[in-house]
């Protein structure tokens, strides 16, 4: 599948709801837009720095930033969680955790809950109700067989495409995907051709499901950490349960202490270009996405 950007196109004066919608123009201006998170050597998160402590990469080569914020901008996120056989004995802490991430939404942001087994199912809409969203959480949501973790994340995809504020998908999954039509590279390509950022929890699984009623282990899919670097969100890898909540309020903190910083691409040649976002002050790091497509149709459809 061919990978595009979604440009976004400048206005002349920014209020926050706007920045982050796909298809705001000005004058066909084509910008880059980068969701960035810094962090300190102690890992944690870094919220008060200014646009003078950015440098973007645009294929090594240093670009001018012809935008920057570090306002709380809103955000709309799928929370997909796996409800396999082997999260048996996790489904109450995964449904507690979402509900300590949705009660840190705020009230511009937006969601909607996806699960995934040997099925994917969804909640009806996106809403910023934080009472009907918990409320789906605890009795709309039932285990099955299977791990359809990848189709999972493709309907969270198709679900965000009508969305205007920042797209986001968390995935919470504790096994290899088992039964998916999509695939990892699939997803990812919608992905980073959407702009949209992924997170994902992994949790090393134990439970009674082997040959004469023995222990079975299970380990997240690899797959989660790559498509959750490459689209600049991040990935947690957990051996205890217990620390569900505080990762998931982690990844709550993260999107609303997010930079939004953006360039003008010098060339539009349709290539697939590297992207890096480097911290000028010593000890931080930025975690953004790796590349983009600077498209020429893209561009062109915009500026119409």
């Amino acid at each position: 599948m061919k990978r595009r950007l979604c440009l976004l196109v400048l206005p002349l004066l920014l209020a926050p709801p706007l920045l982050a919608q796909q298809g705001v123009f000005r004058g066909g201006v084509v910008t880059v837009p980068i969701y960035a998170t810094v962090t300190d050597q102690a890992g944690r998160l870094v919220p008060d720095l200014e646009e003078q402590h950015f440098e973007i990469l645009d294929n090594l080569k240093p670009q001018k930033i012809a935008f920057f914020r570090s306002d709380v901008q809103p955000v709309s996120v799928v929370i997909a969680l796996d409800m396999s056989g082997s999260m048996i004995m996790n489904i109450e802490l995964a449904k507690n955790a979402a509900e300590a991430f949705v009660l840190r939404l705020l009230p511009h942001d937006r969601a909607r809950i996806i699960s995934f087994d040997d099925k994917v199912t969804a909640s009806p809409m996106f809403t910023s109700n934080r009472d009907d969203l918990i409320r789906y959480l605890h009795t709309e949501m039932q285990y099955g067989n299977g791990t359809r973790l990848w189709d999972g994340v493709d309907l969270g995809i198709t679900a965000l495409s009508k969305e205007t504020a920042r797209r986001v998908i968390l995935i919470l999954s504790d096994g290899d995907d088992t039964a998916s039509n999509a695939s990892r590279d699939s997803v990812l390509a919608r992905a980073q051709n959407d702009d949209l950022m992924i997170y994902g929890v992994g949790i090393h699984s134990r439970y009674r499901g082997g040959p004469g009623g023995s222990f079975t282990e299970t380990k997240p899919d690899r797959g989660l950490k790559k498509v959750a670097e490459e689209t600049g969100g991040g990935y947690f890898e957990l051996l205890k349960t217990a620390e569900l909540n505080s990762t998931f309020t982690r990844v709550a903190d993260e999107l609303h202490r997010q930079y939004v910083i953006g360039f003008t691409p010098e060339v539009l040649d349709n290539k697939l270009h590297k992207l890096d976002v480097k911290v000028k002050v010593p000890g931080m790091t930025a975690r953004a996405r790796k590349n983009y497509v600077a498209s020429r149709d893209t561009a062109g459809s915009a500026a119409k």
